[in-house]
């Protein structure tokens, strides 16, 4: 049997570890050969295709090691149109694919699913994501890595808002799921939580502001790339050419800043996290959740099975079909015990 693996979309702490996990599972099973496809779908687009052998010794090393050996790509579209489907097709017939694993979002997940449809290239999915936003799937690879960096980043941002007293607004990612400014919201101690799922009135805000001006004379503002003020758009977009993920945001934080100034007389500063959450060497968790990841979709691999994604529900590993979770994502539900656990605590959401 010849297997394919990729990685789709952002970079993520943990890939290797899900690449070493596949290809150690099935060159252990004795009657697999794994080519490692380079830079997304894009190493099976173009004139002539993009892939390496993986061995034992290839995948040795790389468990801590954050990013991904194999390259990625978040605008390689192997179903822009009928030319490209063809030419994918054809790659993957003259390199002998039986099976392809890809390592991604429900952006890659889609893709994966639509190419299956099309070509019927047998596709075994695992979830990857710092935003935790996969359907079905309670915790994906990634987003303990992401939450420990936006914490600490966070916590770095207190000291200078309690120095200079003032309000301080970090920008975490996460799209239009709100997990990853949640968790390290909660766990940084922010004032102020702000999410794509609970538009906030700015009225509200201010006055959050302005209660902590008269007491401890600084507030930390944690808020989502994805979230919107009541009545206004402050999201801000920036198009992606031929891109499955058209829209890409990010900067929301130095909009909050230019309307949250003129209300109050503590200096107003911003900072966006951006990259820095995806890179860097993976948790102990994220390393020991992705290696079983890798595990459980090399063992779909060899039983055969097709179309099906690796999840972790209730704290078992196990796997939904790729069509339940193509173009669907998951938000934090409004009634979520950590939002309850956070309004108890006295944590602003923006709301009334």
């Amino acid at each position: 049997m010849r297997v394919g693996v990729l990685t789709g979309g952002g970079d993520c702490p943990g890939l290797n570890a899900v690449i070493r996990a596949v290809t150690k599972s099935l060159i252990q099973h004795g009657r697999c050969e794994v080519l490692g496809i380079e830079d997304g779908f894009e190493g099976l687009m173009g004139g002539t295709p993009r892939v390496r052998t993986l061995g034992w010794r290839d995948v040795s090393g790389i468990l801590h090691r954050g990013g991904t050996i194999l390259g990625t790509s978040n605008s390689g579209n192997p179903l822009r149109d009928e030319d490209t489907v063809q030419q994918v097709a054809g790659h993957v017939r003259a390199l002998g694919l039986d099976t392809l694993v890809v390592i991604g979002g429900d952006g890659t997940m889609s893709l994966a699913h639509g190419l299956q449809q099309r070509i019927g290239l047998p596709c075994i999915g695992v979830p990857k994501t710092i935003d935790n936003d996969i359907a079905h799937c309670e915790r994906s690879f990634g987003f303990d890595t992401a939450v420990a960096t936006a914490t600490d980043g966070l916590r770095r941002i207190e000291s200078t808002a309690y120095s200079h007293h003032r309000v301080m607004i970090v920008e975490t990612m996460g799209r239009h799921a709100g997990w990853l400014a949640l968790e390290s919201g909660i766990a940084a101690g922010a004032d102020v939580i702000l999410l794509p799922e609970i538009d906030f009135d700015l009225s509200v805000v201010v006055q959050r502001c302005k209660e902590r001006e008269q007491r401890q004379r600084y507030t930390i503002i944690c808020i989502g790339e994805g979230a919107k003020e009541r009545g206004a758009d402050l999201t801000v977009r920036e198009r992606i050419a031929h891109s499955p993920e058209p829209m890409r945001l990010g900067g929301v934080a130095n909009v909050l800043r230019e309307r949250l100034q003129p209300h109050l007389d503590s200096e107003v500063r911003a900072t966006v996290l951006g990259h820095l959450q995806r890179g860097g060497d993976p948790t102990p968790f994220d390393r020991v959740l992705a290696t079983r990841f890798g595990h459980r979709a090399a063992q779909l691999v060899i039983e055969g099975a097709s179309g099906r994604m690796v999840t972790l529900q209730h704290g078992e590993i196990g796997s939904v079909a790729m069509s339940d979770v193509a173009h669907v994502q998951r938000t934090v539900p409004l009634d979520h015990d950590l939002i309850v656990t956070a309004r108890d605590i006295g944590i602003c959401f923006g709301d009334r």
